[in-house]
């Protein structure tokens, strides 16, 4: 099987796929509390098992690796529950700029932020804004259940899309790690599912912080019992699947167009601007 995984490569083996124009994978995550039956990494173990898979689908297409995943993510909303680690914005956006210049700096020119926490998604964008016009590379930025949404929600029996400890995290982590899935009584823990972030909506389409403890009061969004090993495998596959056609996708890595002529009411453009 094709060595994707960046942490278990040879610096000379990077070098080479940087001078092969590979994709990088940066994949970013969280430690948070997953309700009273999931273990804190969930989201950074699927947000690893995704891009790991997606990163073996698309190298048929062109080379790809994925870097070791940025756990420290945007938490503060879960905090309340315990077991939870969150950084600062000033930290984790610090974070993910050094380490899209270090993947520059080494000649890579496509770079996939593969996001697996909610909480992440703003800050993501922004990143994204800052570094695009300073950094000799392509950055795209992705939620893996947004971009395999309708997938997804084909799957999915009590709700539309993933929410949190639900359904969907619920299935998935017992594909990957059944045995750190406690389903003694995920019956009575069934919350609420929620059309995405709209406890975090004010007015018709304004945004108002709120911790998670306004939404749910044992930290589950949806139904985990409806959980099953099956339906998690089939979630991996289609958001791998998902990521990996747009890894493959030229378009996807194209280079910005440039419609302006040489003028405009008879004074040139600057170069460079």
């Amino acid at each position: 099987m094709i060595e994707v995984e960046w942490q278990n490569l040879k610096a000379h083996e990077l070098r080479r796929l940087a001078d092969e124009n590979a994709v990088v994978i940066l994949p970013i995550a969280s430690i948070e509390q997953h309700g009273p039956h999931l273990p804190t990494m969930t989201d950074t173990r699927l947000g690893h098992e995704v891009a790991i898979r997606a990163a073996r689908k698309a190298s048929g297409t062109r080379p790809v690796v994925v870097t070791p995943v940025v756990w420290s993510g945007l938490s503060e909303h879960h905090m309340p529950f315990g077991g939870t680690l969150t950084v600062s914005h000033a930290t984790f956006r610090a974070l993910v700029r050094d380490l899209v210049l270090s993947i520059t700096r080494h000649g890579f020119r496509d770079i996939l932020i593969s996001n697996s926490h909610g909480g992440n998604i703003i800050a993501m964008h922004q990143i994204c804004d800052e570094l695009a016009p300073e950094v000799p590379a392509t950055l795209v930025a992705t939620t893996y259940p947004m971009e395999a949404a309708e997938e997804v929600g084909g799957i999915l029996e009590d709700q539309d899309g993933m929410q949190h400890a639900c359904e969907a995290e619920t299935s998935m982590m017992m594909a990957l790690v059944g045995d750190l899935v406690d389903s003694s009584d995920m019956g009575a823990l069934a919350s609420k599912a929620v059309d995405g972030p709209t406890f975090l909506r004010a007015g018709k389409a304004s945004y108002r912080w709120r911790p998670f403890t306004h939404l749910t009061g044992n930290g589950v969004a949806g139904n985990p019992a409806r959980a099953t090993a099956d339906k998690g495998e089939r979630l991996i596959e289609v958001s791998a699947d998902a990521l990996a056609a747009m890894i493959a996708d030229p378009d996807t890595w194209a280079a910005p167009e440039d419609l302006r002529g040489a003028e405009t009411g008879g004074v040139p453009f600057r170069p460079g601007t």
